[in-house]
């Protein structure tokens, strides 16, 4: 069999060759050996990228190209490395010769999603990408929106929630996980039990605290209340906890869980919900290309999985919709789809040229976004304003983030970034900040509320903005104070509102007591003999652990609250009180 010759003299015999200028050789058994490791190689790095990378095996995402484009580069290394090219130049005209063929699958990668991109551009199909949202334009503010009720009003954002929620992690203390775990960064807001709440998981904190950890997974989850700003860590039943997040690795990787069970899937990302009996629960929702390849992006469907045990379940939108046992749902359409949908709606309902010259009519969200709770269902808010005058707003929308019902309100006034330096400037001695506003209706009136934060996220004051006349600017240290002082200042403008400062008073007293107030904590009592007695000093604070007959578990008992633990001795009958579901070596205990 004749070997395959490698010429690098570029035809005038002045090549360096292997071996005093002769051209360099590869037996077909060699080179045909070489592409059949490369091969084999090429499907085990095939293997490893979709472990890591993850791409949906659908034809509408841009991932998978990609991957296919990782997965033919793989060969091409491949063979650069056992051919020796890297070290030897003589054999790069061979490796070019083998990535004939993996440069053809990428150039035809490229072709297929610039085509595909260039097909489903906003420039060809302006009409359907304004179709992706119905808003309904006939809606009357006052009428729709009722007088706000401040006992419901939420007062925290996102930053403050996971400030509070921090807070929460002492009461791992209670099964010995106080430093084991962190907050993780994403809160949802929901409707639980007719209250906007924020609920969210832990992190684990290191690296090695996950591998300590990960065998049982997370104990609980935090529920943030955003009127009464009462935070909470709530345990699991004993024996469950949280094994597949977006915090965890490998095949408990949410992501990786769910794109094994369906890997056809488009997924958008994930978020945190529980049900109304308090089980938590990963909404993944399902994705769909509407418009030619890659554009339109919009909800077909939504898998449900179980968070302890993993479980996974595909529903459609009807059904999450229309079936009374999923009004606990309030998440199906992120908000970061929700504003580009809407924003195709209002700057190509008259065309794409009517957007670039004229833009009569063109109108997009502003550049925030808050959430209301009405009607036990949460529903997405931003401003809308015109792009040939974006210092104001003209309206503003809400959207239903369970059915995507989206509503628009004609409202002239201030953007809300404007109301919120208004508000800063009221209190700019104090160097505070403004969270994003929400809308409320005061007797009427268009009004943006929202609270003013120190440096820790705490919530120090309160202000309301009048929307169509944002030097109307209010603040108070209570609720009700920053409303009887709105309603004075609007009195000035000849604007007089009825406003029942005495009920909403009682009502945030109410809201100020539930947050003092301790969740109530499940208890049980062990009773035994006395078998072992350790003490150790932590903290400045001495502690006794005492471990019971027929016992493995140590029961730890401060000496500062529990003063008769110093005169007990081995052998005397004792009972022990600790939080209900507590596990492992130590726990936590009173004397009973």
């Amino acid at each position: 069999m004749e070997p395959i010759k490698v010429d690098f003299t570029g035809g005038n015999g002045a090549g360096k060759g292997r071996g005093s200028g002769k051209d360099a050789y590869l037996t077909p058994s060699k080179a045909g050996m070489k592409t059949v490791i490369s091969v084999i190689g090429t499907l085990i790095g095939a293997v490893v990228a979709y472990y890591f990378m993850l791409p949906p095996l659908n034809f509408k995402s841009t991932e998978l190209y990609f991957f296919l484009g990782v997965v033919a580069a793989i060969y091409v290394v491949l063979q650069a490395l056992l051919s020796g090219a890297i070290v030897k130049p003589e054999y790069t005209k061979y490796v070019k010769k083998q990535a004939i063929v993996p440069g053809i699958i990428i150039g035809a990668l490229v072709v297929v999603v610039g085509v595909g991109m260039l097909f489903s551009s906003v420039v060809f199909r302006a009409s359907s990408y304004s179709k992706l949202i119905d808003v309904s334009e006939d809606k009357t503010f006052s009428k729709d929106i009722t007088q706000a009720d401040f006992k419901s009003v939420p007062v925290l954002d996102t930053a403050a929630s996971a400030a509070l929620a921090t807070r929460t992690l002492g009461d791992l203390a209670s099964i010995n996980k106080e430093s084991q775990f962190e907050v993780a960064p994403q809160f949802t807001q929901i409707n639980y039990k007719n209250s906007p709440v924020r609920v969210g998981t832990l992190a684990y904190g290191d690296i090695f605290k996950w591998f300590k950890n990960t065998g049982e997974g997370m104990p609980g989850y935090i529920i943030v209340d955003m009127v009464t700003q009462k935070t909470e860590f709530v345990m699991l039943k004993q024996g469950e906890y949280i094994r597949y997040s977006t915090e965890e690795h490998f095949s408990k990787y949410l992501m990786r869980h769910v794109r094994f069970a369906y890997p056809t899937y488009i997924f958008d990302v994930p978020h945190f919900e529980i049900d109304e009996e308090g089980r938590p629960f990963w909404l993944c929702p399902v994705l769909d290309k509407t418009i030619g390849l890659f554009g339109g992006t919009d909800v077909k469907g939504i898998v449900i999985v179980d968070a302890i045990s993993g479980e996974c379940n595909e529903y459609s939108l009807d059904t999450i919709k229309n079936d009374k046992s999923f009004q606990w749902i309030d998440g199906i359409y992120s908000n970061d789809l929700l504003i580009e949908q809407y924003n195709y709606y209002g700057k190509y309902a008259g065309g794409f040229i009517n957007s670039v010259i004229g833009q009569e009519g063109v109108r997009v969200a502003t550049e925030g976004s808050n959430f209301l709770a009405l009607n036990d269902d949460v529903y997405m808010y931003t401003g809308v304003t015109s792009v040939s005058n974006d210092q104001a707003i003209i309206g503003f929308v809400l959207v239903n983030m369970r059915t995507k019902e989206a509503n628009f309100y004609e409202v002239s006034g201030a953007k809300e970034y404007s109301a919120m330096s208004s508000a800063e400037g009221q209190v700019q001695n104090y160097k505070w900040t403004a969270t994003f506003p929400i809308l409320l209706n005061i007797s009427g009136q268009p009004t943006y509320f929202m609270s003013l934060k120190d440096d820790a996220s705490l919530v120090k004051h309160y202000a309301m903005v009048n929307v169509q006349n944002y030097q109307v600017v209010a603040t108070g240290k209570t609720i009700a104070e920053c409303t009887e002082n709105y309603a004075n200042l609007l009195a000035q403008s000849n604007i007089n509102i009825k406003v029942d400062i005495d009920k909403i008073k009682d009502d945030t007293d109410k809201n100020e007591q539930n947050a003092d107030e301790k969740p109530s904590v499940s208890t049980v009592t062990v009773k035994g003999v006395v078998s072992d007695i350790r003490t150790a000093v932590m903290g400045g604070e001495s502690y006794y652990f005492i471990k019971l007959e027929k016992g493995k578990t140590y029961y730890k008992v401060s000496a500062s609250s529990n003063e008769a633990v110093v005169i007990l001795n081995i052998g005397d009958s004792v009972s022990f009180t600790h939080i209900k579901g507590a596990s492992g070596s130590v726990i936590e205990a009173s004397l009973g």
